[in-house]
Order: structure tokens, then sequence, then C-alpha cells
């Protein structure tokens, strides 16, 4: 337990280094989007006001998702590649699988304090167009956390698998999809004038994240079954830290 902790101070220390870094990652595509369709559309017309109630969630969702995988799959797939400074990790008093869970902490820590970034500017950018009634806010904690620790595996599969020269190339092909497919920007409910694209989209873990936000932060709009909601998040949570550490020893034992 000491050596993880003493991982996570050096890795939260370095982060901190890289603050400024960070919230230019983590937030300035998501502060796009608020701006875009959350502050200058509702007051040109084009969409509804109430959108932004259907919005939010959906960028608070997306903002989490990405720091969570980037904040794993990035470093990995440097330290395995080029500097081979996971060696030195291996090395230190700890299991192999507790350098890849120290791995997911610092993914899920990163995904919450990117939410905790992302969260106050939409809502400063959205102002009167929202009516956020989060009464519930263990449901808003829960989500959350279960939110970064998802994407945060989902970060150390492909950290693991993809070698360091077709990286872009993995963020342009799994981001892009998961992101205009994930009901980020439009409620899942919504689709049920497209049957088969509604039932598509469920092989998609963002689908159950913005939809959890939805169901903590604007009750009021439908949104999915808590069930499906919960069942969705557990199932790809269990299934990608699976594979993640099972990807990650066998990288480490090569």
């Amino acid at each position: 337990m000491a050596t993880m902790i003493a991982l996570l101070h050096r890795d939260i220390r370095v982060a901190r280094r890289e603050l400024k870094f960070f919230f230019l990652r983590v937030g300035i595509q998501p502060i796009l989007f608020t701006f875009i369709f959350g502050y200058v559309m509702p007051r040109l017309g084009i969409v509804q006001t109430g959108y932004a109630n259907a919005l939010l969630p959906g960028i608070l969702a997306l903002s989490m998702t990405l720091s969570g995988m980037q904040a794993v799959a990035l470093p990995l797939v440097v330290e395995f590649g080029w500097t081979k400074e996971i060696e030195d990790r291996l090395l230190a008093p700890i299991s192999i699988m507790g350098v890849a869970v120290e791995k997911i902490i610092v993914g899920i820590i990163q995904a919450v304090i990117a939410g905790l970034f992302v969260l106050p500017l939409a809502w400063l950018m959205m102002g009167t167009h929202l009516n956020l009634q989060p009464e519930n806010f263990l449901l808003l904690i829960l989500v959350a956390l279960i939110t970064g620790w998802l994407f945060a595996a989902l970060g150390m599969v492909m950290g693991t698998i993809v070698e360091p020269q077709q990286i872009g190339l993995m963020f342009n092909v799994l981001l892009g999809p998961m992101i205009f497919f994930g009901c980020a920007y439009y409620p899942w409910a919504s689709l049920e004038v497209l049957p088969w694209f509604q039932n598509f989209v469920l092989i998609n873990p963002l689908v159950y994240a913005s939809e959890g936000f939805r169901a903590a932060l604007t009750p009021q709009l439908p949104h999915m079954p808590m069930w499906l909601i919960f069942g969705g998040l557990a199932g790809f949570c269990s299934f990608f830290t699976f594979l993640g550490l099972r990807q990650f020893e066998r990288r480490s034992l090569e």
C-alpha cells in the first residue's frame, strides 16, 4: 500500500506540473461545443431553449471520457514504446497488478478533476437556459466515479494494445464514432424514432455515462432506465478492467 501511495504521489506531482496543459486537453473541446450548442445556437433560435438541459450532462460525460482515457492510454503508450519507463515502475516493491491498478486510479482522479472543471464552466455559459435538478447528489457522485473507472480501464486496454506510431489513428478511429454515437449531444430516449439506431448505440459505453449524468442532473427529462444505466456501466467497467489488467501483465512480462 505504501508503494502504491508513493507511485500515486509521483504521478499526481507530475500532473500538477502540467496542469495548464491538462485543462487545455480536457476542456477545450467540451467548452467549444458548449459555447456553440448551449450558448450561441439557443440565442439564434436554431435549437430549442431546453436543449441545454440535455446537452450539459453529455458534455460532462464526454469530458470525463476523454480525460480518463488519455490519462492512462497516452503515458502507457510512451512508457511501453519509447522511454521504457515502465521497467522502472515494475522494479518497485509492488506486484504488476498493483502498478496497473495505480494507473487506473490516476485515470479516475484525472477524470473527476476534468468533470469538476468543465461542469461549472458549462453551467456559467448556458446560464438561464438550464434547469438542473441535482437533488440526488449521491447518484451524481456514483455515476462520476464509475464513469472515471470505466474509461480509465478502457485507456489501459488501448495503451497496452496500440503501438506508439498508431496512437493518432486510435483516437481518430475510436474516439470519433464513440463521441458522435455516445448520446452526448442528444438523449438516448429521443432515438425511439430510429429503433435500430437506438439499439445499435448500446454497444457504446459513453451512452451509459451520458444517460447516467442525465438521470442525476436533469431527472425531469426522459432518460434511460436506471437498471440499464448501471447494468451497462458495471458490465463495461468489469470487461475493460479485466482485459486491461490482463494486457498490462502480458506486456510487462514480454
